[in-house]
């Protein structure tokens, strides 16, 4: 080979690994596992795939992975596949387990950099089948810069049980729990519900946070049109990834990077999208953290400006009555934004990771079929305005997050009853501790706190399997599932650990959660409150050593999207 350490313009990084007599080493290391000598000319491509049999979003990700290296070798590229990490929040929710579910996007965005960097990779394709994959995928190539594509694993088919007409997913299984609890469903449904809630691969199926993340990606122009609104299982999500791994090599003939695509203008795309679709609250979480990463000023206060002029379209699950599966199977998402254009509710001048910016990609997009009754008009939208009320108060001084779709009211007022852990609030609520107007407050669950700012999926649906849903509210500083639903507000800031006002509730104390005002306010005069903060003792950290300490040692608040890499002094 010659000695020429050149780097020419589609091989930045892989140039300096593999060219020249002294990096012989280096290639050698490769011929063993497929290389010719003619690959160490091509750019090289990674697919990072986050296949695992941890869970089923995930299970069928390693043959997504071999249909993208196909891509990237018919385009042209030299594709290499390695894996990141993935866990299950279905599995782990309600359990110690689920503090780590947070801390894993973290992992997996320093995890795929430091990959992407060591091997010296011209650009990669990340597929990602599970809520943590998408946004820590997105942290890394925002980060790194290098041409990529994120691919979506898709969406699961519903569980149904034989001579039953609903269709079935995993907060159905949630539901029964509570159901069950409440005696309102026999022995036999709900192990029937357990058993055939979730038939094979894909991410859970209604407009929870994989599907919502997914689609929000999408309007980022972060991955080609339509990877967000494709089954796990099918010849469309097949050839996406073929389509994807051919694209990153374009990126590279274009000079094509994610930071050209990662605007502001995309991010606000991205929230509008997520609005229409009733997504779920963790987009503000990650979108957040994915601005961050891209260094583009992103606050809670742009989702309360866009949530003001944007309604929710799509009448989707948890609080809707449709799968996503039903979605794509009138058009997926593309329709919705093509009507979110036409209403100058996008921006259509976004770039894409096509080239192309977002109006030129939606042109040709067919309208929805006029018989469908997902996705509403604006004449007559399932809510005017935002679902993701961001409020603030003496509860929330930085901010809260709360998803309030309408249907639950709009004004929830009523005495607290304060849990220091997520566990303590599920025993209560199953055992009828928790009555008709308690605001549960489930306190310590923040980043720093629990710590990992675990999802309260298992008390907000036992509250609804109880037949609670509109007789009680919940408010945390920890954070709520895609597939939650009910008078609920989340990511309360500062959060207890921090000394925030959450920390100094007391059963009894008057709350009131005012959508309309924007406003989680405690009923107590200024010098009450500031006696008990005199009180108040932070509570020794619950983690000393490992990942979890690591972890709450560096992050941030949830308002600022819990990013780990915030100001990092050396």
């Amino acid at each position: 080979m010659k000695k020429n350490k050149s780097a020419d313009a589609l091989r930045p990084f892989s140039s300096v690994l593999f060219d020249g007599d002294e990096r012989a080493a280096a290639r050698a290391m490769l011929y063993p596992v497929g290389f010719k000598a003619e690959d160490f000319r091509k750019p090289l491509i990674g697919v990072a795939s986050t296949w695992s049999d941890v869970t089923p979003c995930n299970m069928h990700i390693d043959q997504l992975a071999l249909e993208s290296e196909k891509g990237v070798n018919a385009g042209g590229g030299k594709a290499i596949v390695f894996n990141t990490i993935t866990i299950s929040d279905g599995i782990s929710m309600g359990t110690e387990g689920m503090k780590y579910s947070l801390v894993s996007r973290e992992v997996i965005a320093d995890s795929i950099e430091t990959v992407v960097g060591c091997a010296g990779m011209d650009g990669y394709v990340a597929i990602g089948g599970c809520d943590k994959n998408m946004p820590g995928a997105l942290i890394a190539m925002a980060r790194m810069n290098r041409p990529s594509v994120f691919v979506y694993g898709g969406t699961i088919l519903p569980g149904c049980i034989t001579g039953d007409s609903r269709k079935l997913d995993v907060v159905s299984v949630f539901e029964a729990i509570g159901a069950h609890a409440n005696h309102k469903i026999s022995d036999k449904e709900f192990e029937a519900v357990e058993h055939c809630a979730i038939p094979g691969p894909g991410s859970c199926g209604g407009m929870y946070t994989a599907n919502t993340m997914a689609s929000a990606i999408e309007a980022l122009g972060m991955s080609l049109p339509n990877s967000s609104a494709q089954n796990a299982v099918s010849p469309a999500k097949k050839e996406d990834c073929r389509r994807a791994g051919a694209a990153v090599v374009q990126m590279l003939r274009l000079g094509l990077r994610p930071r050209d695509i990662l605007t502001k203008k995309a991010f606000e795309n991205a929230i509008t999208v997520v609005i229409a679709l009733g997504g779920s609250t963790n987009a503000v979480l990650h979108l957040l953290a994915i601005a961050h990463a891209a260094e583009v000023k992103l606050s809670l206060d742009d989702f309360t400006r866009i949530g003001k002029r944007v309604p929710v379209l799509a009448d989707l699950k948890p609080s809707g009555k449709h799968l996503m599966s039903e979605l794509i199977a009138i058009g997926g998402i593309r329709p919705l934004m093509k009507m979110l254009l036409a209403k100058k509710l996008l921006h259509g001048d976004a770039l894409t990771v096509t080239g192309e910016t977002l109006a030129e990609t939606l042109a040709s997009v067919k309208p929805y079929p006029a018989w469908q009754t997902i996705v509403r008009g604006f004449d007559e939208p399932i809510k005017k305005d935002s679902h993701l009320v961001v409020m603030r108060g003496n509860l929330a001084v930085d901010g809260a997050v709360a998803k309030i779709s309408g249907k639950e009211g709009l004004r929830f007022s009523g005495k607290a009853i304060v849990f220091e852990s997520e566990e303590k609030a599920m025993k209560a609520i199953l055992n009828g501790t928790v009555k008709k107007g308690h605001v549960i407050v489930i306190r310590y669950e923040g980043p720093k706190g629990g710590p990992g700012m675990r999802e309260m999926l298992s008390p907000t649906s036992a509250i609804m399997g109880k037949g609670l849903g509109k007789d009680v509210a919940l408010i945390t500083d920890g954070r709520f599932s895609g597939g939650s639903h009910g008078f609920v507000v989340g990511h309360i800031t500062p959060e207890a650990y921090a000394g925030g006002t959450i920390a100094l509730v007391k059963n009894g104390d008057l709350i009131t959660i005012d959508a309309e005002r924007r406003e989680l306010t405690l009923a107590l005069p200024a010098k009450v409150l500031a006696a008990r903060r005199r009180a108040w003792r932070k509570p020794a950290p619950r983690y000393t050593r490992g990942v979890l300490a690591k972890y709450a040692a560096h992050v941030t608040s949830a308002s600022l999207g819990a990013v780990t890499d915030a100001d990092l002094k050396l």
